[in-house]
C-alpha cells in the first residue's frame, strides 16, 4: 500500500501552522513516487477527482459516436453505421477500462501519474475529433492517432510499474506494456487496408486486445479494489445514461421548435424517460462489489460491460432517430425507427441481467423478469408510433415486478427466521 505523503517541515522563518480542525488533514502530492501496488483491502476507497474528469472527457467521444450513429441510421445506412459505431466505441471503452483497472491497482497520485493521465484525456479528445471523418469518409487517421496517444501513455505507466517492482509483478507489467504496444502496431491496418478488410481487422485486433490482460496476469494478478472498481463502472454508467437523456432532450426540443410536433413527440419523450429511469434502477439495485472476488469473475464482468455501455449510449441515439422519424427528417420506416430504441434497450436489459441481476435473484420468477422484459420490449417494435412508450412501460413494469418479488421473498425469509428462533426444537427435528 502506498504510504501517505508527509507534509514538509515548518521553516524557521515562517510561523507555525495553526492546529488542524476536525476532519482529514490535506496533504501535498509528492512530485514523484514509486508506482507500486495499492492494497485490495483499503478502507474508504473511492473514485478520485481526476478519475471523474477522465470519465467526463471520455463521454465526449461517446457523444460524438452517438451523433454519427444517428445520422447513419437516419440516412438508411444502418449496417455501416453500426459497424463504425462498434469499432469507435470499442476504442473508447477499452482505453477507459484499461485505465480504470490500472488506476484501481496503482494510482499513487503523484505529479507524473497525473500528467500521464491528462495525456490520455487529450488522446480521447483527439479521437473524438476524428469520429465524424471515420463515419462519413472512412478515414481513421485521427481515431488511430487519439487511440495511440492513450495507449502509449498507458504503456509508460506500466513501464513505471516494472521499474518500481520486481519478480512476477515486474514480469506482469512488462507483458502489459509490450502487449499494448504490439496491439497498437496492429491497428495500423485501419490506415492501410482497404475498406472491405477493416471489419475483419477489427474483429481480430479486438480479440487480441482482450487477450492482453489475461496473458499479462497469468502469473501475478493486479491488486484492483472491488468496491473502487464497482463504483467506477457505476459512475460511468450514470454518465452514459445522463448523456442519453441530454441527447434525447435536445432532439425533442429541436423537433418541437422546428415542427411544432409536441403530440407526436410526447410518447417518445415519456417512453424514453421511463427507459432511462428503469435502466438506472436495474443497474444499481444490487451491490455488485460483493460478487467481484476473483480475477476470473472480474474479467468476465469487466469485459461484458462493453454491451452495457454501448447499448446505454445507443438508446440515446435511438431516441434521436425516433424523434427525427416522427417529424419527417429521417428516411426510414416507423418500425425501423422504433427498433433503434427497442433493440438496444433489450440488449441493455439482457446484459445487466447476465452481469448483475442473475447472481442475486432467488427463484425462477425473479430470474425471468429481465429476460422476459427484454423479449417484450422487442415485441413493442411493431406498435408503430407507440413503440417507445410501450417499451418504457414494459421497462417500468419490470422494475415494479422485481421490487414486488424481492419484497415477498424478503418477507418470507424473515417469517421463516422468526419461526426458527421461536421454535428451535421443531427446526432441529425437521432437519433430522
Amino acid at each position: 500500500m502506498t504510504s501517505s505523503p508527509t507534509p514538509p517541515a515548518s521553516s524557521p522563518s515562517r510561523p507555525p501552522a495553526p492546529p488542524p480542525g476536525p476532519g482529514p488533514v490535506p496533504t501535498r502530492t509528492k512530485p514523484l513516487r514509486s508506482l507500486t501496488a495499492r492494497g485490495r483491502g483499503e478502507a474508504h476507497r473511492v473514485a478520485s477527482p481526476l478519475e471523474l474528469l477522465f470519465d467526463l472527457c471520455f463521454v465526449v467521444a461517446i457523444a460524438q459516436a452517438g451523433v454519427q450513429l444517428v445520422h447513419a441510421v437516419a440516412e438508411s445506412h444502418t449496417g455501416e453505421g453500426i459497424l463504425n459505431y462498434a469499432m469507435v466505441f470499442f476504442a473508447i471503452w477499452w482505453a477507459w477500462m484499461n485505465f480504470s483497472w490500472f488506476a484501481s491497482a496503482y494510482d499513487n497520485d503523484d505529479v507524473l501519474y497525473r500528467i500521464v493521465t491528462l495525456v490520455q484525456i487529450a488522446g480521447v479528445l483527439v479521437l473524438a475529433a476524428g469520429v465524424s471523418r471515420a463515419f462519413e469518409d472512412h478515414e481513421f487517421v485521427a481515431v488511430w492517432l487519439g487511440y495511440a496517444i492513450m495507449r502509449f501513455a498507458l504503456s509508460s505507466q506500466w513501464l513505471r510499474v516494472a521499474w518500481s517492482t520486481e519478480g512476477p509483478e515486474r514480469a506482469m507489467a512488462l507483458r502489459y506494456a509490450g502487449g499494448v504496444l504490439l496491439c497498437q502496431v496492429g491497428w495500423l491496418g485501419l490506415l492501410i487496408l482497404p475498406e472491405g478488410g477493416r471489419g475483419w481487422l477489427f474483429l481480430g485486433m479486438s480479440l487480441l486486445e482482450l487477450c492482453v490482460p489475461i496473458y499479462a496476469e497469468k502469473d501475478h494478478p493486479t491488486s484492483w479494489h472491488p468496491h473502487h472498481i464497482s463504483e467506477r463502472y457505476g459512475l460511468f454508467t450514470i454518465i452514459v445514461l445522463g448523456e442519453t437523456i441530454a441527447a434525447a432532450t435536445v432532439a425533442v426540443k429541436s423537433g418541437i421548435d422546428e415542427s411544432d410536433a409536441l403530440g407526436e413527440l410526447m410518447p417518445i419523450a415519456v417512453g424514453g424517460l421511463l427507459i432511462v429511469f428503469a435502466a438506472w434502477w436495474i443497474y444499481f439495485v444490487v451491490p455488485i462489489h460483493g460478487y467481484l472476488r476473483s480475477s476470473k469473475q472480474a474479467f468476465l464482468w469487466g469485459y461484458g460491460h462493453y454491451f452495457v455501455f454501448a447499448s446505454a449510449a445507443a438508446i440515446g441515439a435511438g431516441l434521436e432517430v425516433a424523434v427525427e422519424q416522427a417529424v419527417g427528417k429521417a428516411h426510414l420506416s416507423t418500425a425501423a425507427a422504433s427498433a433503434a430504441v427497442t433493440l438496444p434497450t433489450a440488449l441493455y436489459l439482457l446484459a445487466v441481467w447476465a452481469l448483475h441481476a442473475r447472481h442475486f435473484k432467488v427463484g425462477l420468477a425473479q430470474q425471468l423478469v429481465l429476460p422476459v422484459a427484454a423479449l417484450l420490449v422487442i415485441c413493442c417494435t411493431v406498435l408503430g408510433e407507440w413503440a417507445v412508450l410501450a417499451a418504457g412501460l414494459v421497462a417500468a413494469l419490470a422494475v415494479a415486478t422485481g421490487v414486488t418479488l424481492t419484497a415477498r421473498t424478503t418477507a418470507r425469509e424473515s417469517r421463516e427466521a422468526q419461526e426458527a428462533r421461536e421454535n428451535p426444537g421443531r427446526d432441529s427435528s425437521a432437519a433430522v
